[in-house]
């Protein structure tokens, strides 16, 4: 007779439900583990500013800063509408004997109840709460360009970072090079000295020149890690250094004059426009404190049930009321006269970065002007070198020359070709530091 009923053995338990929730759940942890930048990828310079942008934690309290500013909109914006509030009591109270012209009451204890809900509502006060609510959006504004200011430089520092590691892994494939040449000379020195047409010193000399490119080589190495930490850092993210970066070093000419470029920055330099937004505040902030000295005409409603005893009695209330500041011992005029002085402070701030924004611009624009004119120069000094170097090893093959003519010009040829990566690293963080003085990116 074959039984039913009872629970099955785990054996013969469904499986794909759970199998299904297992793979669920890891797709969902796995996506949310997901590194940024993985191993192996090539990135571009906007990939990198992208991430920057997202996960900076630098940026974090420009946010923050900005939702802040929003909720005092709000909350300035409040006093455009009725303030309701419901109110309910309860208490029970006692009163003693007493004995008035010779008559004794007894005790007595009483209850008392009372519900109800009351509303008041600004009526007209002369445009305070309208001025209150425009220095809260102006704050708004500010907090928005401090948040494009940090952005700004945000990527400004994903440029330095990102072409530091063009520049590192450009010098480091000069010092492997450096290293192949040392090879290749201790190699010809080894076979003249085997065959009597050349010193000891020759080999030895070869070998310290070698020893000293691996250890070039070896600081190179190091430096292209030390510069794809630095990046990790300027996009905020911690994770592999084995990655790839798109090598744009080449020159990106552009005309644009002085005056444009300044012109530019005026209308685009988000720590200018946030400066000028706090003075236009300021000035706001005086008109309001004058509102001081002006009535304020308010409204109220009730409506409430009261009594010692159910049912309850109704009531109601409505009236309206006007309130003028007759004197409060100087208090508005204190405050009228704060208010201009910080308007004084932030036009005088707005000032200073104005001065502070064509001082960039103007350092920004010779510095483009220079790198620019420094990269041809170093081109032609690797061409010469490559040259020389030619020379020198050739005529140490025919047993012309000697040893430390190849290796002098085969150290000119390495810092002639690390001058010149030097001078396109200097051009990029030039136009990247003069976009950042306009304010664009």
């Amino acid at each position: 007779m074959k039984e039913h009923g009872g629970p099955k053995p785990r054996s013969e338990w469904p499986r794909w439900p759970v199998l299904l929730a297992v793979c669920l759940a890891a797709a969902a942890f796995g996506g949310q583990v997901k590194a940024p930048v993985a191993a192996g990828e090539t990135l571009t310079l906007d990939k990198c500013i992208a991430v920057a942008l997202e996960r900076q934690p630098a940026l974090a309290s420009a946010r923050e800063a900005v939702s802040s500013e929003r909720a005092l909109v709000r909350q300035a914006e409040a006093g455009y509408y009725p303030q309701i509030f419901a109110s309910t009591s309860a208490s029970k109270s006692s009163r003693g004997s007493a004995t008035s012209f010779g008559i004794t009451t007894p005790p007595v204890t009483f209850n008392y109840y009372s519900v109800g809900v009351s509303l008041s509502q600004n009526v007209f006060d002369f445009g305070k709460t309208a001025s209150q609510v425009r220095i809260q959006k102006l704050g708004v504004e500010a907090s928005m360009t401090d948040l494009r200011s940090s952005e700004d430089t945000v990527v400004y520092n994903v440029k330095q970072a990102y072409y530091g590691v063009l520049a590192a892994k450009r010098s480091r494939d000069v010092a492997a090079e450096a290293v192949n040449q040392y090879k290749l000379h201790l190699d010809q020195a080894k076979g003249f000295y085997e065959v009597g047409t050349a010193p000891k010193y020759d080999v030895t000399k070869a070998e310290v020149d070698l020893g000293n490119a691996r250890i070039s080589l070896i600081k190179a190495e190091n430096g292209v890690r030390l510069a794809l930490a630095a990046l990790n850092n300027a996009m905020g993210i911690i994770g592999t250094l084995d990655y790839g970066v798109e090598d744009n070093l080449a020159v990106r000419t552009s005309e644009i004059s002085f005056d444009d470029a300044l012109a530019r920055a005026y209308d685009n330099r988000p720590d200018l426009k946030s400066v000028e937004a706090r003075a236009r505040a300021g000035e706001s902030s005086v008109g309001l404190a004058k509102k001081g000295y002006l009535p304020a005409l308010n409204g109220s409603a009730g409506y409430n049930y009261t009594g010692n005893a159910f049912p309850l009695a109704r009531g109601w209330n409505l009236g309206l009321s006007l309130s003028l500041p007759v004197f409060n011992g100087f208090l508005t005029a204190a405050q009228v006269t704060e208010a201009k002085a910080s308007l004084g402070i932030l036009r005088a701030n707005a000032e200073a970065v104005r001065q502070t924004v064509f001082l960039d611009v103007q350092t920004a624009f010779l510095d483009v002007a220079q790198a620019a004119d420094l990269i041809p120069v170093a081109e032609l000094n690797v061409t010469a070198a490559q040259e020389n170097f030619e020379i020198a090893n050739g005529m140490y093959a025919e047993g012309l020359g000697d040893t430390i003519q190849v290796a002098d010009a085969a150290a000119a040829l390495s810092n002639a070709k690390l001058a010149h990566i030097q001078a396109l690293y200097d051009y990029q963080i030039a136009r990247a530091g003069l976009e950042k003085a306009m304010g664009a990116r």
